[in-house]
């Protein structure tokens, strides 16, 4: 069990975080034709859509109420009532995710309040499904303003089972798929192959391989996002056979979902590596009733024998890893599954997984202790985003890319991390980065009597 080392600096130095509301906005842009407005000044925005842009390197649709000096101090509820009205008059989403910042969360905002004046006001956008959630900058990181974003669409969006008259098992080849934040674009589409597979038909919330995975459309420009989970798919939910929760993060949406629609529950922490897929694929054939893929089997045994080629290489390696819970938890439990040691751990908020990661301390703090932490252990390898490139050079060790965000790396957003097939490239490519760096080398061995041999045959 790992010992958690709280933050003892009062400033962030070569931050690790990504903020809430980055969060909160990307588990919105997984949800067809839905746009997120951020409430808070023009620059919360901006520096969003930075970030998003420069890792999906396609064009972000983000909003803003744009506070300004007057409203931060004299209340800018009026401003989320005028922005909805224009985003429904000019847009026309099925959606408008509602995250909060932290100068909104500071001045005192009422979402669920403004949302209601709003529905008054307008009752001709009743169409238009508004889903507010706090997420204030100063609380939490990227990967739990998603998850309260995830939950807050399943308080809203989904009817309780007499409402909406479902029944779970009704539909007997759906299942609910929750998936996390540190899950990519070409996760999901390798999830929804395992999954459908078995004859299963997964509903993904939210479902940003479809809309964030790089493909070219028709049209020109759209306001909202194109592809992602269907509005009208919450409303079926509990009708499901099961719901899947991946990630620790996404736990308490899960159970949520459980308590409003009576649909079963299963919970993974990862999909990496041999152990948590085979606990997976079991999960998949109980409620399936079908018989495991041949495909899936083949694939099985192709990390079998890529975990025997690479073992030389990864066994003792020490690592150091930095990223928000889930990923860490996955990497760490992953890497350690191989025989290597986690020597440096950083996250940048707590978590209630953080004991389960395989090392002997998580630090919650910034990439400069992390840097510090792995200097004095001596690692060897690093995995994390691409902020951590410069800690890697000062460390003199190579780096593996994972996390958000990534923007020195085409493709990197659309890498797939699990899965057997998705799993052993990850071993290959850790190996290869040791290998290519000489570490676990046998280095050669120079007699010193050959050379005293050498010398006098020289000096004769």
């Amino acid at each position: 069990m790992a010992e958690m080392i709280k933050r003892n600096k009062a400033l962030s130095v070569s931050p690790l975080k990504a903020s809430s509301p980055i969060g909160a906005a990307l588990a919105f842009l997984g949800i067809n034709r839905s746009i997120p407005m951020l409430h808070g000044s023009q620059g919360c925005t901006a520096f969003g859509k930075v970030f998003f842009v420069r890792h999906f390197r396609e064009p972000i649709p983000l909003q803003t109420t744009a506070m300004d000096q007057v409203s931060s101090v004299m209340g800018a509820d009026g401003n989320i009532v005028e922005g909805l009205k224009t985003i429904c008059e000019k847009s026309k989403p099925a959606l408008i995710g509602l995250p909060s910042t932290g100068l909104a969360e500071t001045q005192g905002c009422d979402l669920r309040g403004s949302v209601k004046k709003f529905r008054d006001t307008y009752p001709e956008y009743a169409e238009v499904k508004v889903v507010p959630v706090n997420t204030p900058d100063f609380t939490g990181c990227l990967e739990s303003g998603y998850a309260a974003a995830v939950h807050a669409m399943i308080d809203v969006l989904v009817p309780s089972a007499d409402e909406a008259g479902t029944k779970p098992g009704q539909r007997r080849h759906q299942v609910n798929v929750l998936v996390n934040a540190s899950l990519t674009p070409g996760d999901l589409e390798t999830l929804r192959e395992i999954i459908g597979s078995f004859g299963l038909r997964p509903i993904l919330i939210p479902d940003v391989s479809d809309s964030l995975d790089g493909h070219l459309t028709d049209q020109d420009f759209s306001p909202v996002t194109i592809g992602g989970t269907p509005v009208s798919e919450f409303d079926i939910l509990g009708d499901s056979i099961a719901t899947l929760a991946i990630g620790p993060s996404l736990f308490k949406a899960g159970e949520l979902l459980q308590e409003r629609t009576g649909v079963p529950l299963h919970t993974f922490d990862h999909l990496m590596g041999l152990e948590a897929m085979d606990v997976f694929v079991m999960c998949l054939h109980e409620i399936s009733g079908a018989p495991v893929p041949e495909s899936l089997a083949r694939q099985r045994a192709q990390l079998q024998d890529c975990m025997l080629d690479t073992h030389f290489m990864l066994g003792q390696a020490r690592f150091a890893i930095a990223g928000d819970s889930d990923l860490l938890l996955a990497m760490s439990s992953f890497v350690t599954s191989m025989g290597a040691e986690v020597v440096a751990a950083v996250v940048p908020a707590r978590s209630d997984c953080l004991k389960q990661i395989p090392c002997q301390d998580v630090k919650i703090g910034d990439l400069e202790d992390l840097e510090k932490t792995a200097r004095e252990r001596k690692a060897e390898i690093l995995i994390g985003n691409s902020h951590a490139v410069d800690s890697a050079m000062r460390l003199n060790i190579p780096i593996l890319r994972a996390g958000f965000p990534q923007y020195d790396l085409l493709g990197g957003y659309q890498r797939s991390w699990i899965g057997y097939r998705s799993s052993r490239q990850a071993l290959f490519d850790l190996a290869n980065i040791l290998l290519e760096h000489n570490t676990h080398e046998i280095h050669p061995y120079h007699s010193t009597l050959a050379q005293k041999i050498d010398a006098r045959e020289a000096v004769a």
